[in-house]
């Protein structure tokens, strides 16, 4: 047996490889075991939103994506109903970030190496032991190997959930949807007026131009078939026949992808010292595309949890917070999935309340609260009584030391002082302190956790050693 690692993840997609980094952003011994051994076949575009976004520019990773991807504008998410950019979004970067989904991988898995991370290709867990003190995991060739924790992030079929027990439950596939970008071969108008006759009728079908030529085209499938396969520029051709009477001349696709609604939910996130993460966590249908944002969030909130835990100095019921934090988000992501499904449905109930919610979301709180629910800058982690900014993420203001994220990067907490008389140097080793009095802020004083949401709120400096100590551990001696 080799060399005992501290955490083994399974599964090297955007949750694993991110997960990594910010493991190893605290040192901590980190391999990842992936069974795939080439990237994915085909090339899908995936959106990273606000939040997601916030979070790669926390760590310095944002301004290698964006040459890669196409921004567009932060609306008309909700359900794909046609909506303007609300008024008062907080964010520096409020748009969606259209990317190749191998380009994302290859960067965050890029990134976990150049910070220490070891990555092993062609690697498949069939089964694990865990005991007190560790957790033996065994590998398709019969190699095993020794770890502290292991964390499952091998997807929606994730071979780690199911051997940990956990449930999964939920609701099966019950449509399958074609989605792609490609060129098409007539005119736009002769487009929108033949899909404008078949959507009502067909819900989801669309076909919209997504720039630089290119269309995006979505597509009821026949039935569930098999999703091991991506589908070909031929089954787009035969079911847009079938529907709208033509393949309106598509060609040269960009990327094709299919999708089934299956929603599912893991009972629990922890089994002792095996966690899951992303997919293996939760699953749902890409409507307004959530999956990849979700599962990288979820590795933000558990890296330094899990890190501290490891390095010594977690209080006891922190990496609890994990599982406590991240599955009423999962739980509140598959409920909104679940009704934007309902709203593409072509039965008139849900097309009544379509056209309710589309004329409710000309009210600009309405939009933006929707835009807040899909992109994640709404999430509120439940930190009990206090004002409202408490448990939520803070935008990346201008400070009088450069941005508020750029002082993020090493993965620690951050005390943003405008007091200029309360110190977190008792905590030094873990957490970081600027003092600023022009800081745009409402509140005197916030303590800032790795992940960027505000853990405290105050001016008294004891109020303030109790959640230093609550949420980074006992001081230095």
């Amino acid at each position: 047996m080799n060399s005992p690692q501290d955490v083994i993840i399974a599964g090297c997609g955007p949750t694993g490889a991110t997960l990594a980094a910010e493991l190893r952003l605290h040192d901590v011994r980190v391999l990842v075991l992936e069974k795939e051994t080439e990237p994915k076949s085909f090339v899908r575009i995936v959106g990273l939103h606000m939040r997601s976004l916030e979070l790669m520019a926390m760590r310095g990773l944002l301004d290698r994506l964006l040459p890669h991807g196409r921004r567009r504008p932060a609306a008309g998410f909700f359900a794909a109903i046609p909506a303007p950019v609300p008024e008062g979004l907080d964010s520096a970067y409020a748009y969606l970030l259209g990317i190749p989904q191998p380009v994302v991988e290859r960067l965050l898995e890029e990134h976990a190496i150049a910070l220490g991370a070891q990555i092993r290709h062609g690697r498949t867990v069939t089964g694990f032991e865990q005991d007190d003190h560790g957790v033996t995991v065994e590998l398709a060739d019969g190699e095993r190997l020794r770890s502290r924790y292991l964390v499952g992030c091998d997807g929606g079929r994730s071979t780690v959930r199911k051997l940990l027990g956990v449930g999964f439950p939920g609701e099966p596939a019950r449509t399958e949807t074609l989605m792609g970008a490609m060129e098409v071969g007539v005119p736009q108008e002769e487009i929108a007026a033949k899909v404008a006759g078949v959507g009502q009728a067909h819900q989801p079908f669309w076909l919209r131009p997504s720039g630089e030529g290119l269309y995006s085209v979505v597509v009821p499938a026949a039935g569930v078939g098999d999703r091991t396969r991506p589908p070909t520029l031929d089954d787009f051709r035969r079911r847009l026949r079938a529907i709208a009477g033509t393949d309106f001349g598509v060609h040269s696709p960009r990327w094709l992808s299919r999708f089934g609604d299956a929603t599912r939910l893991a009972e629990r996130y922890r089994v002792g010292r095996v966690l899951l993460a992303g997919d293996a966590a939760h699953i749902h249908p890409p409507i307004g595309g959530q999956g990849l944002n979700l599962g990288v969030q979820d590795a933000f909130n558990l890296g330094w949890k899990l890190a501290a835990q490891i390095r010594g100095w977690a209080p006891d019921t922190l990496l609890d917070t994990y599982e406590a934090e991240r599955h009423p988000v999962a739980e509140d992501v598959l409920d909104n999935t679940r009704a934007q499904m309902e709203l593409l449905s072509s039965e008139p109930g849900p097309r009544a309340v379509r056209r309710l919610l589309t004329e409710l979301m000309d009210i600009n709180q309405v939009n933006r609260h929707l835009i807040e629910k899909i992109t994640a800058t709404g999430v509120r982690y439940d930190l009990g009584a206090g004002p409202d900014l408490l448990g939520r993420r803070l935008p990346d203001l201008d400070l009088k030391q450069g941005r508020l994220y750029d002082l993020l990067r090493r993965g620690r907490g951050l005390l943003l002082d405008r007091t200029e008389r309360l110190t977190a140097r008792r905590w030094s080793d873990r957490v970081d302190q600027l003092s600023d009095p022009t800081a745009a802020l409402d509140v005197p004083c916030v303590l800032l956790r790795p992940d960027g949401h505000v853990a405290w709120i105050g001016d008294d400096q004891r109020d303030l050693d109790d959640h230093l100590h609550r949420w980074f551990g006992r001081p230095i001696p």
